[in-house]
């Protein structure tokens, strides 16, 4: 969120804070009603949900896009604050691919009574959309296209452009369709405004635009946006046929809820969760994972216990163990990183990752050197020891080794068995340097050392 926006959030928060406190609401609900939708819904997740109530109930009008902006989990709290009537004046206004999120987290009644209230071509554009997986091309598009054929001069256009008297919002390029609503190509606006009125729409139509079949998945539409440096495209079926465009808009939101999946699920998070979440409900969720966590610190805790007779009698080893633990998690969590963002950008793939990974496990030997050689010296120094210098050393080398084969192997191994590498990436890279390195470790000091 920029500065500026940041700071308008802040300051109504602490004007809404005193007003609770105070008593007096008037100046809090001026300063709330002329906010942004968007800035409306990141206040709204600010908020305890007994205040999150009454600010609710403060706002004038622009539910719906409220309802889009905010988390799924507090939109699910919203929406049960508001009766059928209300809902459905929710539901009015919105861009049929809004609508289309929005209606899924509706109770079905509600649905129905939207549906109802629309007019044919509007149902018919939300059921294309309804149609498809919402993580897809198709489940992104909004249907409110304009297209012009390839025959016509750009003097017509430009009348037709003039009788419709406005366009959709983000529309910088018209599609250009044969008479079967094949797409062709599209007709970027600024050429209808610099080109000769005379010139036909085929002599000026850019044919190599991309165009995204409705399946293709939302994370390539995103990446390709991103790649192309794209405002709008097209959505075609499996015919060719022109279905409905793509907005930059739309794939700004794909782009933001990946990172935010990313970051949560490292952390065994949802993304949708509802930051003042009732304690219980989240001690709920956060328990799964902690206890997977736990299983893999007893199976850490057992190799050690291996060692028991070894850490009896070198007692220095207990204080050396997270040394070589910690060097091996960090390096690996590099690796993990790199690569799974590698996958989500699709970089990639059977060609290149052999590659990576003789890359990745050349990083780890310099770095395994490098830092092996400084460990050593300073347990040296520390412990007045040469020998147990050399085994800390002769560990750390070989965690970061294993930690740069099991950073790159991991995510691809999870992506193939299509389980999320972001997800369970980390617990399973965790617990194979810490075996590894403790094992590596209190192995070597009983070899070398007893």
């Amino acid at each position: 969120m920029p500065d500026a926006a940041l700071q308008t959030q802040n300051q109504t928060l602490k004007v809404i804070s005193e007003a609770f406190k105070t008593g007096t609401m008037q100046r809090a609900r001026r300063m709330l009603n002329a906010l942004h939708p968007a800035e409306i819904a990141n206040l709204l997740e600010a908020l305890p949900h007994s205040q999150r109530i009454i600010v609710w109930n403060m706002l004038d009008s622009d539910d719906g896009e409220i309802l889009l902006n905010v988390g799924e989990e507090v939109r699910s709290g919203l929406i049960r604050l508001m009766d059928s009537e209300a809902l459905v004046a929710a539901t009015e206004g919105l861009e049929i691919d809004d609508l289309a999120d929005l209606l899924v987290d509706l109770p079905h009644t509600v649905t129905q009574q939207a549906l109802a209230s629309m007019d044919h071509q509007d149902r018919q554009r939300l059921e294309a959309v309804l149609s498809y997986d919402e993580n897809t091309a198709g489940g992104l598009m909004n249907t409110d296209v304009v297209t012009v054929r390839h025959d016509v001069t750009l003097d017509v256009v430009l009348r037709y452009l003039r009788s419709r008297g406005a366009l959709p919002d983000g529309t910088d390029s018209l599609f250009v369709v044969d008479r079967y609503e094949r797409y062709i190509g599209a007709l970027p606006l600024s050429k209808v405004l610099t080109s000769k009125p005379t010139n036909l729409v085929r002599d000026v139509l850019e044919d190599d635009a991309r165009a995204f079949d409705a399946n293709t998945e939302a994370s390539l539409v995103a990446k390709s946006f991103e790649d192309l440096d794209l405002v709008s495209a097209a959505v075609v079926d499996e015919d060719n046929k022109l279905i409905g465009r793509i907005t930059v808009d739309d794939v700004v939101d794909v782009i933001r809820e990946e990172a935010e999946h990313s970051v949560f699920s490292m952390a065994g998070l949802s993304e949708e969760e509802d930051l003042f979440a009732p304690v219980v409900a989240s001690t709920q969720r956060r328990t799964v994972w902690l206890g997977v966590n736990l299983l893999t610190a007893f199976l850490a805790a057992w190799v050690i216990s291996l060692f028991q007779v070894t850490l009896e009698k070198i007692i220095v080893l207990a204080i050396l163990i997270p040394v070589v633990a910690s060097m091996g998690g960090i390096a690996g969590f590099q690796t993990l990183t790199l690569v799974i963002r590698g996958l989500a950008l699709g970089q990639i793939g059977r060609s290149n990752s052999k590659l990576l990974l003789f890359k990745e496990l050349a990083v780890g030997f310099l770095n395994g050197m490098t830092w092996a050689i400084i460990v050593a010296l300073i347990v040296v120094l520390w412990f007045k020891d040469l020998k147990m210098g050399g085994v800390i050393a002769a560990a750390t080398m070989a965690n970061l080794l294993c930690a740069a084969l099991a950073g790159v192997s991991i995510p691809v191994i999870l992506r193939n068995l299509n389980i999320d590498p972001a997800l369970a990436g980390g617990v399973i890279l965790t617990t194979i340097t810490d075996v590894i390195g403790i094992f590596a470790f209190l192995g070597l000091a009983t070899w070398m050392l007893l």
